[in-house]
């Protein structure tokens, strides 16, 4: 096992239309502890996947330094970092029989038949793949090949491990089955490992830490829920969550906060020193921020009614989209685009009653509440 640490890394690719570089990575710096379970997420093409390459030595560094442990790997041979990587295609050999798939690497390194029999025994058991070891990968289920490719990975008993997005070819039902076994697999191995995925419940449910990308730069490094209860600015709050945290345009008005023609909040001491001089505000408020006040017909202090367009029952709970015309709602903060307009998604106990196209009246919960500065999108 070894820490993995990443210094002022950037990754640059070739010449654009106006002769400049694309940059995947900008000077990331992360420090991935002993025994981690560290997540890298954001969407597509934020530079995700290129900064877990450049840790394995798939693609070279264009500035920086990464260390393994105490080693300076940033120009080491992939095969020399001893670094198992698990894919999304999963790159079996479809020749090989399971057992012989598992025992490559072993077979490679000049591992000596017993103990390779003795250790594909064991990583057998421990994913429970033992009855699929005389198949070939075309005879597996999706599930079942990416357990075989964990397998693989395993046996090498590598410092770390590193996964791209291993989970995304599976089904819902699998996907939920494979997260808890690799939960149990980390707990038992405990070996450092680097996830990167697209999917902020893989990442929430996963991940010891998780660091949230966005164009190659790091937007905020944390444990899950403080992602989700803290994030840093606007940007991660809109990525963590699902439903996702509704936006809405809100000013200053004296020491409380106006939100479009009809709701006032009011803010205690500590929120307006925390606001300071900021008056062009972001209102963050999540699905289940949103208090639905059955009964009330008219909205009071601190309120607004809304009509139910949608209502998604999930057993668990109900989510209702509602429409309101009190204020704007801006469905993604994004400093380089206009907001569009959206309904809001609320979180309702799964015996709510409410129906599409009733009349509903929300309360804000202001425990819940976050506010960023519009411009910058900086939490305050």
């Amino acid at each position: 096992m070894a820490s993995i640490t990443l210094e002022n890394v950037s990754k640059e690719f070739g010449l654009g239309t106006k002769g400049t570089r694309t940059a995947a990575v900008k000077d990331l710096s992360l420090e991935i502890h002993d025994g981690d379970f560290m997540i890298i997420v954001g969407p597509s093409g934020c530079g995700k996947t290129t900064a877990l390459r450049l840790i394995a030595g798939l693609e070279k560094v264009t500035r920086g330094a990464i260390r393994i442990g105490h080693d300076d790997v940033t120009d080491v041979d992939p095969g020399d970092r001893d670094a198992a990587m698990v894919f999304q295609s999963y790159a079996l050999y479809p020749h090989m029989s399971v057992e012989e798939n598992i025992a490559f690497p072993l077979k490679m390194s000049g591992v000596g038949r017993a103990e390779r029999e003795a250790r594909i025994r064991e990583v057998a058991e421990m994913l429970s793949i033992e009855e699929l070891l005389g198949r070939r990968p075309r005879q597996l289920s999706g599930g079942q090949r990416q357990r075989v490719a964990m397998a693989r990975a395993i046996i090498r008993r590598p410092r770390v491990f590193l996964m791209d997005e291993p989970l995304s070819n599976l089904d819902a039902k699998l996907r939920v089955q494979m997260r808890a076994e690799l939960i149990k697999l980390h707990a038992r191995l405990g070996i450092t490992t680097v996830y990167v995925t697209h999917d902020q419940t893989e990442a929430m449910t996963l991940g010891s830490r998780v660091a949230v990308l966005r164009d190659g730069e790091l937007q905020q490094i944390a444990p899950p829920l403080d992602l989700y209860r803290d994030p840093a600015n606007a940007f991660v709050a809109g990525f963590m969550g699902s439903p996702p945290i509704n936006f809405v345009r809100a000013a200053r008005a004296g020491g409380d906060l106006r939100v479009g023609r009809e709701l006032t909040i009011a803010l205690d001491d500590e929120r307006r020193a925390r606001l300071g001089g900021c008056s062009d505000l972001l209102l963050g408020l999540r699905p289940e921020g949103l208090v639905h006040l059955p009964g009330a017909e008219e909205p009071g202090e601190g309120a607004f009614a809304g009509v139910v367009e949608v209502v998604e029952r999930l057993g668990s709970e109900t989510i209702a989209y509602v429409r309101t015309d009190a204020f704007e709602v801006e469905q993604a903060h994004d400093p380089d685009a206009d907001g569009l307009p959206a309904s809001l998604a609320v979180r309702l106990p799964a015996g709510s009653g409410v129906e599409h196209g009733q009349p509903i009246v929300l309360g804000v919960d202001r425990e819940q509440m976050l506010t960023f500065d519009a411009p910058s999108g900086r939490a305050l």
